[in-house]
């Protein structure tokens, strides 16, 4: 049985209550938060393995709550709201978040998302804790997954959780072509329902990042395909 603890944060008492009476028979230990401000308190006080998070909040909205959060924590988020807009999801995972499921949704579906994000996030840990530092490096860049830092040219540069392990997937896998889906799989750790926008977001701001950084590399798209880290001679 699961022992993690989740913040479902959501306005709506139902779908809280619906929330904490499967989430609670999977054997997680379950908090409600109702507003944005009660979720930062919450959230700083517990430290909860995952948040369920909805966008449309009394005081601070989702995407300003998982901006707080983001600041201090890189523990999961996932996006929970009736609003389904490509540019919704878009900012949510520019923000951050881990995963986004759109109300009305599948209980079972949700379930299995945080089945499989708190797996990846314990893999990851358990990967970073055993004296391994999980770290490449190229001209002006080094990727630094253990403490989930980025140099570009020496200095530091803040970059969302997602962006880091993406990035890092690939300069760990030099030349190497990676289909969208396997992206999804391997860096996601699930089935992302066919969801290939959210590489694509990720891509473009990771090279935001990167622009003009060096000549000897390039996180370059392979047409039809999917995207490459390419090490050059």
């Amino acid at each position: 049985m699961a022992t993690e603890k989740i913040l479902v944060v959501d306005d709506d008492t139902n779908i809280c209550e619906l929330l904490r009476l499967y989430l609670e028979k999977e054997g997680y230990s379950v908090t409600i938060a109702n507003t944005g401000m009660q979720a930062v308190k919450v959230f700083a006080e517990q430290q909860p393995d995952l948040m369920l998070l909805d966008i449309m909040l009394p005081e601070l909205d989702g995407w300003q709550v998982c901006r707080e959060i983001r600041k201090y924590s890189n523990k999961p988020i996932i996006m929970l709201t009736a609003k389904g807009e490509t540019f919704d999801k878009v900012l949510g995972l520019e923000l951050g978040a881990d995963d986004y499921i759109t109300k009305p949704f599948d209980a079972k579906e949700v379930l299995a998302r945080i089945k499989a994000v708190l797996r990846r996030s314990s893999n990851a840990s358990a990967s970073g804790s055993g004296g391994e530092i999980k770290q490449v490096s190229y001209d002006n860049l080094i990727i630094n997954l253990t403490n989930y830092e980025l140099r570009v040219k020496g200095e530091k540069v803040d970059a969302p959780p997602k962006e880091m392990e993406l990035l890092y997937h690939l300069a760990s896998n030099p030349n190497r072509v990676f289909t969208r889906d396997q992206l999804l799989d391997e860096v996601w750790g699930f089935d992302y329902y066919g969801d290939s926008r959210t590489v694509d977001v990720h891509i473009k701001r990771i090279r935001e990042k990167l622009e003009g950084v060096s000549d000897k590399w390039e996180l370059k798209t392979v047409w039809s395909v999917g995207y490459k880290f390419e090490t050059k001679d």
